[in-house]
């Protein structure tokens, strides 16, 4: 494995022009990356990891500094599996032209986590055009946790970049908590307690698939849960494909975000 921590060495030491696999990540790492991981191993000659905690993605200062940093433990992961290259560039380096970094997305696009998190993603797709810029591989590969995520970035690399995005599925414990760097915030008690809401929404999820009117049961579900200490944050249903509020049992997808003990966690059914 090839620890790369400048562009320079980067230049030198990948062969694009191989078939190689990208998972960009922000370390913490965790089964749902390990299955992007697996993915790209099974797809792509070579798979480069890319760690790199972006600033401008956190609205605020305190959740940038609390966001967890396991560098060394993440490299014994990864050398476990045999990754080719990662990637660790450092900020000042990312950040050198900083007119590049300023990007921004239309007003019908805040919605969701951009509603919330001002400025969020425009530091997501910032730090994306900078590292695709430079990691030219030929697959990226994205956990659909974050599936608002994936779809700005789709929607701001057409046309830009030539790599193909992969969309993985969202991977789950046995709570049918999905996988985040941010559960490492919390205890075990408070982890058990974020399970309660995606097994609710996975059962009214399939009751919206044999009814779309069961969707009205949506609303009950806020109120429910800030009585178990789960403050939600947004709670929608939305098209999947292009997020408009016009959407049937057919197209449909839920998205939430919800806070356990001040830790900001996200989901999608």
């Amino acid at each position: 494995m090839k620890i790369i921590k400048s562009i320079n060495t980067l230049n030198k030491q990948v062969d694009f022009k191989a078939n190689v696999g990208f998972v960009p990540t922000m370390g913490a790492l965790h089964k749902g990356h390990l299955s992007l991981i697996d993915s790209s191993k099974k797809k792509c000659k070579k798979t480069l990891v890319s760690i790199f905690v972006n600033p401008s993605q956190f609205n605020k200062k305190s959740d940038y500094k609390k966001y967890p940093k396991k560098l060394i433990n993440d490299l014994n992961i990864l050398r476990k599996k045999k990754i080719d290259y990662v990637f660790i560039p450092k900020i000042n380096e990312i950040y050198k032209d900083k007119n590049s970094m300023k990007i921004k997305i239309s007003s019908k696009d805040k919605i969701l986590c951009a509603k919330y998190r001002i400025g969020h993603f425009e530091g997501v797709l910032a730090v994306i055009n900078k590292l695709l810029t430079l990691v030219k591989a030929k697959y990226m590969f994205l956990g659909n946790k974050d599936y608002q995520q994936i779809y700005l970035i789709k929607k701001f690399i057409k046309n830009k970049f030539k790599i193909k995005i992969v969309s993985c599925k969202t991977i789950r414990d046995d709570n049918s908590l999905a996988y985040s760097s941010r559960n490492f915030n919390l205890s075990k008690s408070e982890l058990n307690k974020a399970s309660l809401l995606p097994k609710k929404l996975n059962f009214i999820f399939k009751q919206i698939k044999k009814n779309i009117k069961n969707s009205k049961k949506i609303n009950m579900i806020k109120k429910q849960f800030s009585n178990l200490g789960i403050k939600i944050e947004y709670l929608e249903i939305r098209n999947k494909f292009d997020l408009s509020k016009k959407y049937n049992k057919k197209n449909f997808k839920i998205f939430v975000a919800f806070y356990i003990n001040n830790v900001r966690l996200i989901d999608n059914f």
